[in-house]
């Protein structure tokens, strides 16, 4: 293989590519970068052999050929070359001999034919989202995927397509956030609905590298795997199998009290009660809803707090506890300046919305507390 390309364009798809590399990989050949070049261009590709990362870049193919270098030695190694074109050639025992200017590196490869080979996905359905609209909605319920492993479908992000439009799902037993983006995505569904669960961490990577434009992300997916394919970029995962939850059942369907909140003014008293909560044992924070306030209150060994602030209040007066890490995430990926928080009881699910906004909602669960 002989090659020339430019140095911005290969840093950049080095650093896409190589957030498929795992950080303690199961074989020597997952540590590496797929280089593929082939007529008038390169394709990069990472694996950890359940998720790839592929990105493809212009370049002079003077001699076509693949190899697979080390991953993060190559990525460093290009970071710290002048900003010009680098030549690539490589030998029959995979070598690369990598020159810039006056810089001369030789780095060892590997076969490429020992290379996992990214898996088709035959019978899959293809539905398109614009790359911005697909990042917010992930930005906003990627923070309630679980973490515990022994419930393997809450570490991943529900893909519901329905009527309705798509709904992105997180939930981790203490939390739920839910986006819907309404539009017609124009496939044909035997069954009511669609539905898969993308592991919560390709989620997170694919947010990082999706632009902020309106230019299409298209999801192409089947029973057992996802493609996500945005301008040279392709991201395949396979999904978490299994029949997850019914989230539509755990939202409760009507409220007795509801208060309408400026969301700035409850973040910054959840904020400033919050110091004082991460220093006791629990880490809650109690908030009391009376007539037109509510008291924001934590308290510590070392401590106690109080917070008013002005609520318009519909339904009897209520206390209710929060863990103060649950409810601030949610707080601070709510949307829009007012926020309604809904309640029945002060041990059943509170839910926040928007006003106006019904395209997306939170729950969290309440911390009973026994004074």
């Amino acid at each position: 293989m002989q090659i020339i390309i430019n140095a911005s364009d290969l840093m950049n798809a080095l650093n896409i590519v190589t957030r498929a590399i795992s950080s303690r990989p199961a074989k020597k050949i997952l540590e590496g970068v797929l280089i593929d070049a082939i007529v008038d261009e390169v394709t990069l590709t990472c694996t950890d052999t359940k998720l790839v990362i592929q990105s493809t870049i212009m370049a002079t193919v003077n001699e076509p050929g693949r190899i697979v270098l080390p991953g993060k030695i190559l990525s460093e190694l290009v970071r710290k070359l002048p900003e010009s074109e680098i030549s690539i050639k490589t030998d029959s025992l995979y070598n690369a001999q990598i020159n810039c200017l006056s810089s001369k590196s030789r780095l060892s490869g590997m076969n490429p034919i020992d290379f996992p080979e990214m898996s088709e996905i035959l019978n899959g359905t293809m539905v398109s989202i614009p790359q911005n609209k697909f990042k917010d909605m992930i930005n906003r319920v990627a923070f309630a995927v679980g973490t515990d492993e022994s419930r393997a479908l809450f570490t991943g992000v529900l893909m519901q397509i329905d009527n309705e439009g798509m709904h992105l799902v997180a939930l981790d037993g203490f939390r739920l956030a839910m986006h819907l983006d309404r539009r017609d995505y124009g496939i044909e569904m035997p069954e009511e609905k669609q539905r898969i669960v993308i592991p919560g961490h390709v989620m997170n990577e694919l947010s990082k590298i999706l632009s902020d434009d309106e230019t299409a992300c298209d999801l192409v997916f089947n029973r057992s795997h996802v493609k996500a394919v945005f301008g040279n970029t392709v991201v395949a995962s396979s999904l978490l199998l299994g029949e997850y939850i019914d989230f539509m059942d755990i939202i409760p369907k009507s409220f007795q009290t509801c208060a309408l909140i400026k969301k700035s003014v409850l973040a910054d008293a959840i904020d400033r009660a919050g110091i004082l909560a991460r220093e006791g044992k629990s880490n809650i924070i109690k908030i009391q809803f009376l007539d037109n306030q509510a008291n924001v209150t934590a308290h510590s060994d070392q401590g106690d707090v109080l917070e008013v602030i002005d609520v318009g209040l519909q339904g009897p007066p209520l206390e209710i506890a929060f863990n103060t890490k649950y409810i601030s995430d949610i707080i601070r990926n709510i949307i829009d300046e007012d926020i309604v928080m809904n309640f029945n009881t002060s041990v059943s699910p509170c839910v926040l919305t928007a006003t106006e906004n019904k395209d997306y909602l939170y729950l969290i669960l309440p911390v009973r507390v026994f004074s």
